[in-house]
């Protein structure tokens, strides 16, 4: 329906959420992840699974169902920054939230671009940077327009976000339990507050609400608006509330570096005034010296950046991003540090594990330095720490290597292979 009627309001929606849904929505929702304020995990939940989804949707057709505050715990950014607050709702909020986002979703994902990634189905970061790195590469790059929103998440403005809601979506039910969900509050220790702004990073649908909010205010508009007006080609990749551009002409990257701003304060939302910026990113054989030569840019945890292919040509590659590496060896040494008086066996285990997941993200064809980096280093953090488990002295290199061969590290390892 919503693709044969695009840019008509739905108005009959949450007739769509009965048992059967909230079942389908149940499978769908993350069953180890922490509880919300009421304590209740995901087995306590599925004892009575079916009376609590009888329950759960008889109070949202009768309008009683109230969201309860969601659970803030602070994590640690890469850059040292101030922590970032997440959000956590309890489990049977968590099931209701994903029972609307299939609904939002079904709506949504007829609108929205190729060009945005970020928490769609069958789309992956890897989807984005391999996108960009094929589009710049076609236009033998220009000039790259790296953009960091301030705050996002914390300072989503709900009104707005009502509004654009409500242009293609005016189905009561679903508008009012996204409205009980933004006022439903925070509880942080004792303290309870009601931002007036802000959807909970860690919330089922924020990442789908901050996909609508940005359609609007940002992919729409470079659509409709922006691109049209240009002398030269542009491109825009979008990861939830990461994104560049790449432009083929440094005067129309230059005029959008400065209405930028003003389009995101029309919606309550800033720039970072130091990780905003222009990047010239010619490829090197293009470039006229008139700028500081090929710079870099940072997307989604990498630093993109010209290089040769096996074969000589210039191609856009990838390398794990300076942050990204040292909080991954910052958090393998601490873990390291308090575990060092566990059985090696053990520490093997999950250093073997952390590795791997460094891979299977990190491991990406140009990557292979930073990986080789990441073992060695971890090999040394392991080590350090097995040297203080008791006085008896240091762990030698030699007996360190003699270890290795008995407890192997996982070697670096390339997961997501890209055309060079």
């Amino acid at each position: 329906m919503a693709k044969a009627m695009p840019e008509v309001p739905l108005t009959t929606l949450a007739h769509h959420i009965d048992v059967d849904w909230l079942r389908e929505a149940y499978r769908r929702t993350r069953k180890d992840g922490a509880s919300g304020v009421d304590g209740q995990n995901a087995a306590q939940y599925a004892e009575q699974l079916e009376g609590n989804l009888q329950s759960l949707l008889e109070r949202v057709k009768s309008g009683a169902y109230r969201a309860p505050p969601v659970r803030r715990v602070h994590i640690p950014k890469g850059d040292g920054s101030e922590a970032r607050p997440i959000g956590i709702p309890t489990f049977e909020d968590k099931v209701l939230q994903r029972a609307v986002a299939m609904v939002l979703e079904a709506v949504y994902e007829q609108e929205f671009y190729d060009f945005s990634y970020g928490f769609r189905p069958r789309r992956s970061a890897h989807d984005a940077c391999e996108a960009l790195q094929n589009a710049t590469v076609k236009m033998a790059g220009g000039w790259v327009l790296e953009v960091d929103i301030s705050k996002f998440f914390d300072t989503l403005d709900h009104r707005h976000l009502r509004e654009i809601l409500g242009q293609r979506v005016r189905d009561g039910a679903i508008l009012r339990l996204i409205g009980k969900w933004l006022n439903a509050g925070v509880l942080e220790g004792v303290m309870l507050s009601h931002p007036e702004s802000g959807t909970p990073q860690g919330g089922v649908i924020s990442p789908l609400l901050a996909n609508i909010y940005l359609h609007a205010v940002l992919d729409d508009w470079f659509v409709r608006v922006v691109r049209p007006r240009l002398k030269g080609k542009a491109v825009l990749v979008r990861y939830a509330d990461d994104f560049v551009f790449v432009f083929a002409q440094k005067l129309d990257a230059e005029r959008v570096l400065e209405v930028l701003p003003k389009r995101f304060g029309r919606y309550g939302l800033a720039l970072h005034p130091t990780k905003t910026r222009l990047v010239p990113f010619r490829r090197p054989d293009r470039d006229d010296g008139n700028d500081d030569g090929p710079g870099t840019f940072d997307l989604l945890g990498f630093t993109h950046h010209w290089g040769l292919s096996r074969k000589g040509y210039w191609v856009v590659k990838k390398r794990t991003a300076k942050d990204r590496f040292s909080r991954t060896l910052r958090r393998i040494a601490e873990w390291c540090r308090r575990h060092r008086h566990d059985d090696v066996e053990a520490q093997h285990r999950a250093l073997g594990q952390k590795l791997r997941g460094h891979y299977a993200y990190y491991g990406v064809t140009g990557n292979n330095r930073a990986l080789a980096r990441i073992w060695y280093e971890v090999t040394k953090a392991w080590r350090k720490w097995l040297c203080r488990r008791s006085q008896k002295g240091l762990v030698s290199w030699e007996a360190m290597f003699r270890l290795l061969e008995r407890y192997p590290l996982p070697p670096p390892r390339i997961t997501h292979r890209y055309v060079t």
